[in-house]
């Protein structure tokens, strides 16, 4: 059965960062996502989670007020991801993260590629035991960012050809860049190994759009897979009062393992 982790960047955001684990455990989130745990050292995030499973990591993006939106597909720049990506690595062990999502990085162009594909394969012969991500995102949130279609994404993954790396799927973007999410997970359902949801066409609670969330949950029970299903939105209020989606997919979970 799927499990839920809840996005410490996004969700929780009326307390600290600090204090955020604790109140998506009390909220019923089996886990985190954090995607940039680099503002407070390790130490703090490990007594912060008090042992909640960590779904998924980003790798540093740089100065994200400056535009940089991370490395890996930047032609030049092939110091700084590494020394990013390692930085990432570490931090992943240390706080038991599940997966690290490699952010491409503003670029563009067939040598944006190969430095693309060169860095992940750099990536998982320096960590072969970490799971990796790579997601598409859409070009009205993220301008000029080189990983901005699915299709593009399946294809440098079949040429990698790497078990490694996997396809992270976020509703909100699948649903941005092609129009309808429901045709991208089932395009791409076997390549995916990480879920992000929200609600379209706000990106708030999820719910909506015509992407039925139940059948997906159901999908994965029948694959036998393991994916985490992290909750990515603004949420429109303060979030423990928009927490009916999860309650109601949690409880489809125990109907079924009941």
């Amino acid at each position: 059965m799927p499990r839920f982790a809840a996005n410490l960047t996004m969700l929780f955001t009326e307390v600290p960062s600090l204090h955020r684990p604790e109140l998506a455990s009390q909220a019923g989130f089996d886990g985190a996502e954090i995607l940039f745990p680099y503002d407070h050292p390790a130490a703090d995030w490990e007594k912060a989670l008090a042992g909640m499973p960590v779904a998924l990591i980003n790798t540093p993006p740089g100065n994200w007020t400056a535009g940089d939106r991370g490395f890996a597909a930047v032609p030049g720049e092939e110091a700084r991801f590494r020394d990013g990506f390692l930085r990432a690595a570490e931090l992943a062990l240390r706080l038991g993260a599940g997966r690290v999502h490699v952010m491409a990085g503003v670029a563009k162009g067939p040598q944006a590629e190969q430095t693309y594909r060169e860095n992940l394969a750099w990536a998982t012969a320096q960590a072969p035991d970490l799971p990796l991500t790579v997601e598409p995102i859409n070009p009205d949130d993220m301008p000029g960012y080189f990983l901005n279609d699915f299709d593009q994404a399946a294809r440098i993954l079949d040429d990698l050809n790497s078990p490694q790396i996997g396809l992270q799927f976020d509703l909100w973007h699948a649903a941005r860049i092609h129009g309808n999410a429901t045709a991208v997970w089932a395009a791409h359902r076997n390549r995916i190994s990480h879920v992000q949801i929200a609600g379209f066409p706000g990106r708030n609670e999820p719910g909506g759009g015509g992407f039925d969330l139940p059948g997906l949950c159901a999908e994965l029970d029948a694959d036998g897979r393991d994916i985490w299903i992290s909750g990515e939105y603004r949420p429109a209020r303060a979030t423990v009062h928009g927490l009916m989606w999860l309650q109601a997919l949690k409880s489809r979970n125990r109907l079924i393992g009941a």
